[in-house]
């Protein structure tokens, strides 16, 4: 049985909106979620990073657009993306370690959107994701990215758990995928 559920897709096929949209179903019905996801950051209509938004309203830098030049000091990059590790750390890390092991309502909910190449440069983070997956009271409703190029541990070790449930998001049923996100995640929790 499906412990947690992850969504998976070609960047802007809609992730991000089906996993907001899903916590607000989830909150209005009464379950007990926090967690993050990651929001576009746009100057004059042109993508510039990404920032990262817990539930709770606190946001913080994940990554801006960076120059070619090179820095004396160490930079994690994806493409053109340059990740401010520090910043994401501290904004995620304290969320992830103050997750609540289970209620007396059944198992709470904790959005990460998302577990991409960006986020797994802190291995802090990767080593509070697998303890969020292993804890008995946490149902984790994530996104991840689809298999491209270069294997992402943590992504495809997500993918075989046999207790993780993955929606591929599509054009297609994107607009009709919600309910069954949110009753898998409801069934999930009990």
């Amino acid at each position: 049985m499906a412990k947690h559920v992850f969504l998976t897709g070609p960047p802007g096929i809609g992730k991000t909106t089906l996993i907001q949209k899903a916590t607000e179903a989830l909150k209005s019905s009464g379950v007990p979620i926090d967690g993050f996801y990651t929001e576009e950051v746009r100057e004059g209509g042109r993508r510039i990073g990404f920032d990262v938004v817990t539930l709770s309203g606190r946001r913080g830098t994940l990554s801006r657009l960076g120059s070619d030049s090179s820095t004396a000091r160490r930079e994690y990059r994806v493409g053109q993306y340059i990740v401010d590790l520090v910043s994401f750390e501290h904004l995620v890390l304290p969320v992830l370690r103050n997750v609540d092991l289970g209620s007396d309502t059944g198992k709470n909910v904790y959005v990460i959107d998302e577990i991409g190449k960006m986020e797994l440069f802190s291995r802090s983070f990767i080593q509070a994701v697998r303890q969020t997956l292993t804890g008995s009271g946490t149902t984790i409703l994530g996104t991840i990215p689809i298999p491209k190029g270069k294997p992402l541990g943590l992504v495809e070790e997500i993918r075989s758990r046999r207790d993780v449930m993955v929606f591929n998001v599509t054009k297609e049923n994107r607009d009709n995928i919600l309910q069954d996100i949110v009753t898998t995640v409801q069934n999930c929790r009990k």
